[in-house]
């Protein structure tokens, strides 16, 4: 099975190059998906949702400071991974 993977919002801002960077230099492995995209698609933009933003199975972490705090849970929570057979949801 594998594990679950976190899904990081960005939008090209400097906060979300902070965001990539953290999770990057913390060995988090996540998918990511750019806010931009969404206005290309069929779904509109997504007005209410602040990137960048992390959507995992703890929770969801809004803007730079929630991520900085799913950085510091996923440390903790390293050793006691949730596990799917999706590694995507």
């Amino acid at each position: 099975m594998a594990k679950r993977k976190p899904v990081l919002l960005v939008d090209g801002s400097e906060k979300s190059q902070e965001a990539i960077t953290l999770l990057q230099n913390n060995g988090i492995e996540y998918v990511e998906y750019d806010m931009r995209k969404f206005t290309e698609g069929c779904c509109g933009d997504l007005p209410t949702t602040k990137a960048p933003s992390v959507f995992a199975p703890e929770g969801v972490f809004k803007d730079l400071e929630g991520v900085r705090e799913y950085v510091s849970i996923d440390r903790k929570n390293s050793s006691s991974t949730l596990e799917s057979e999706s590694a995507y949801w």
